[in-house]
């Protein structure tokens, strides 16, 4: 496939995955490369958050429990890193959260932090992430 045909499938953007296990890190990289992804991987929220100061992301995979920062400190500092940088590309950037966490407290904490989606890794297929990543790509941010 070309890059052409990448972007013409809506593929071909580039998404920072953050999972601490290895196991699951490795199928939602594989499976999202396979979907014409470019994919970088952070193990921890320290990582996480010096990945998308160095580089610009389309989306993010955001996971909660996680060393260092939980995936709830990293929701709190890129929403402060948006409102002191209105025109940084974070504003643009797609937060889906997918966590074994599913109460309906943590799902409204995720999307009340600034999260765009909030997935429960339970009900999904590593395929059926990446479609719902394609569908978060082709909505316009709000």
């Amino acid at each position: 496939m070309t890059t052409i045909e990448k972007d013409a499938a809506g593929a071909g953007k580039k998404i920072l995955v953050v999972e601490d296990d290895p196991f699951l890190s490795d199928i939602y990289h594989t499976k999202l490369k396979q979907a014409g992804f470019a994919v970088d991987l952070a193990m921890t929220g320290e990582e996480c958050m010096e990945k998308l100061s160095g580089g610009e992301y389309d989306l993010m995979v955001l996971d909660i429990v996680l060393p260092q920062l939980d995936g709830w400190e990293i929701l709190a500092r890129v929403g402060k890193m948006r409102r002191q940088k209105p025109d940084s590309y974070l504003n643009r950037l797609k937060i889906i959260i997918l966590s074994n966490l599913g109460q309906k407290e943590e799902i409204k904490k995720g999307l009340d932090l600034g999260a765009d989606g909030f997935m429960i890794k339970a009900h999904f297929t590593p395929s059926e992430v990446a479609e719902e990543i394609n569908r978060a790509l082709e909505t316009p941010k709000q």
